[in-house]
């Protein structure tokens, strides 16, 4: 059972990450790296990880239609790839601090979204949106025996920075056609920032001997409640004088926001001499992301700030129309020699759109090497191939009556995603 040991530290779990990285960032919401905790069960009693993953998704529309009922209609490009590539990294210090005690400090980039389909025939909904995150989490458990095995109490907390910008055609100008030759677009620009704290609770079972460890991790929401930043309409100047007093400036803004809270539960176990299977299940409530309103600072504390304030309340909003994600990743590990070790596994995302936007079921097949020239480091390289599958894009009603989707419909197909990973973990 010594080889299935070196197998659990070769770091071979690594290429789940890439998997579920895939995974989630395009069918998961805004999810990126999410949260990860291994390394605090890694038996060295100190160890330095620090990994990079660049995915890149090719999801593309087509037979866009403008349905803005703009007085500028768009009829020009009805495809564009909606997608950018991205990097994710991960770098994190795990302790033993003795009498059971282990502790972890990483810094990971949980949320994000990259999005640039230019101008195009959904322009008056997104021409581009930039969204990413800082997340600085420190977790710590207490281990103690039970039975053959050992149980390990987990808790933590992180302090999380959201921040990002939209752009897009600023929709209910008036008619100017009359006055200009051509009808006129104009793009605005949304900036906005927040942060906010969250806590972790958990529970794993371990017995060394034979690889075995079940654990259930328990992550909270994170409450943006102090969302700020700018509405950008300047474009506007030229047409100020037919306009409402106010319209061509640079407006302060403000939201608040929940980032989701998720549940995981992990499993593995040794099969035989030098093999090993895992597998995982993870519930992340996306659910909380609907719509989320931006309204003016100047409203703030006079008027209720939600989907369906009227002008000049609330400016504008960032449509999600989320519904709840899951995400089912099964695997084997095999260690072929005292220095090499590899694993494959295939997941399954449940996409988080339902009838408006592109985030349908993603499956994904990956794959990896972990190398240990020496017993203190490791290097890891893995790869993954993805299908995200196809869908239509329309109108999506909340619960409130508020409508997204008004602006463009569009269809998609089945689209590839592929990514690649790096990793270097040392051991003292």
């Amino acid at each position: 059972m010594d080889r299935l040991k070196a197998l659990v530290g070769a770091g071979c779990f690594s290429l789940v990450l890439i998997g579920s990285s895939v995974n989630a960032a395009h069918a998961g919401g805004i999810e990126r790296g999410g949260y990860d905790i291994d390394l605090l069960f890694d038996p060295a009693p100190f160890t330095v990880n620090a990994d990079a993953t660049y995915v890149s998704p090719q999801r593309k529309l087509k037979n866009a239609v403008d349905t803005s009922g703009n007085p500028a209609p768009l009829s020009g490009k009805n495809s564009t790839r909606n997608t950018d590539d991205y990097w994710v990294p991960y770098f994190g210090v795990k302790a033993s601090l003795g009498h059971g005690v282990d502790c972890l400090l990483d810094y990971s980039q949980p949320w994000g979204a990259s999005s640039s389909p230019g101008i195009w025939n959904g322009s008056y909904s997104n021409i581009e949106t930039n969204i990413k995150s800082n997340n600085y989490a420190g977790t710590c458990s207490y281990k103690m025996d039970v039975g053959k095995g050992q149980l390990r109490f987990i808790g933590g907390a992180f302090y999380q920075e959201v921040y990002g910008y939209k752009t897009s055609y600023i929709d209910g100008v008036p008619d100017l056609s009359g006055i200009f030759p051509v009808p006129a677009n104009f793009v605005g620009r949304v900036d906005l920032k927040g942060d906010g704290w969250g806590w972790r609770a958990g529970v794993a079972y371990e017995i060394p001997e034979i690889a075995l460890r079940a654990s259930l991790v328990y992550n909270s929401q994170v409450k943006l409640d102090n969302i700020s930043g700018t509405l950008d309409t300047t474009s506007l100047a030229p047409i100020a004088a037919f306009l409402p007093a106010g319209s061509s400036a640079l407006t302060d803004i403000y939201g608040t926001a929940k980032m989701p809270d998720s549940v995981e539960l992990k499993l593995q176990s040794g099969i035989a001499p030098g093999w090993l299977a895992f597998g995982s299940i993870k519930w992340v409530n996306w659910s909380v992301l609907q719509s989320v309103p931006i309204c003016s600072e100047a409203s703030k504390g006079l008027a209720p700030c939600t989907s369906v304030s009227p002008s000049p309340v609330r400016l504008t909003s960032l449509d999600l129309m989320y519904r709840d994600g899951w995400t089912v990743t099964g695997g084997i590990g095999h260690q072929f020699n005292e220095q090499w070790s590899g694993a494959a596994q295939i997941s399954w995302d449940r996409g988080t759109s339902h009838g408006y936007g592109d985030q349908t079921d993603t499956w994904t097949l990956g794959g990896g090497v972990a190398y240990t020239p020496r017993p203190n480091i490791e290097l890891r390289l893995a790869g993954a191939i993805g299908v995200l599958t196809s869908g239509h894009s329309g109108v999506v009603v909340d619960a409130i009556g508020y409508p997204a989707g008004t602006e463009v419909s569009y269809d998609f197909g089945n689209d590839l995603v592929t990514a690649v990973s790096g990793g270097l973990k040392i051991k003292f």
